[in-house]
């Protein structure tokens, strides 16, 4: 479909196969897209081109490409993608010895193994953020609200020895591919699993049971630390 909507806005002597079909499929990697068909209406004014090949250098006067071309140039602007980080680069530490999620396992895709009081927010990678920014609140909420009604101070997932990691986010996007040794990992089965899918969260986040045999909680020795931060 998105090829024959590029093929009707540039006729059917353009190399579509070339310069308009990727290796990878739609919603793989990030989408483009030209609401309005200025660039398209540039291209067939001969306005614009498109020139699809790897970078192999810059050179005095542009770009030389693997296949051997130069393309002069008086200005590059070079788009690599993003950089991911982990909560923003921020230094944990538990009691003291430094915390690497790298190497700890998601749970229920927001918190973290033998990693205490500690919520994070990732969305969806195939629908809309706040889909499950929203899940993930309500879920802290009703976390939280068990811990000071009984005075619980810690509630932290304990990691099942019997589960494998697999990589947080099954994603080719290059800025993804990039960080996945800093990312922390995914299980192979539930609760450690990060489903893409709204219902599927809506169900365990919003309704599944907060004592799962997985998370563990710690009672407060004093009334003042019954209050998580």
């Amino acid at each position: 479909m998105i090829a024959k909507g590029v093929r009707a806005e540039l006729g059917e002597d353009f190399d579509i196969a070339t310069h308009f079909t990727p290796r990878y499929n739609p919603w793989d990697q990030r989408v483009c897209v030209v609401p309005d068909g200025d660039l398209f209406r540039a291209i067939r004014d001969g306005q614009a081109s498109v020139v699809t090949d790897r970078i192999d250098a810059f050179t005095e006067h542009g770009i030389r490409l693997a296949g051997g071309t130069e393309l002069a140039a008086d200005i590059v602007v070079t788009a690599t993608g993003l950089k991911l980080n982990v909560l923003g680069d921020m230094a944990l530490s538990i009691d003291g010895r430094p915390c690497d999620l790298s190497q700890a396992l998601a749970y229920k895709g927001l918190m973290f193994s033998d990693v205490p009081n500690l919520a994070s927010v990732f969305g969806y990678t195939n629908a809309s953020w706040t889909l499950r920014a929203d899940l993930a609140a309500g879920y802290v909420c009703r976390l939280l609200n068990p811990m000071q009604r009984g005075r619980y101070a810690v509630a932290v997932p304990r990691r099942d020895p019997d589960v494998h990691p697999e990589p947080f986010l099954d994603f080719t996007s290059g800025y993804v591919v990039r960080a996945l040794d800093r990312l922390p990992k995914q299980g192979s089965r539930k609760p450690w699993k990060f489903y893409q899918n709204y219902l599927v969260d809506l169900v365990a986040l919003r309704f599944g049971r907060l004592e799962d045999g997985t998370l563990a909680f710690q009672r407060a020795t004093t009334p003042r630390d019954a209050n998580p931060g």
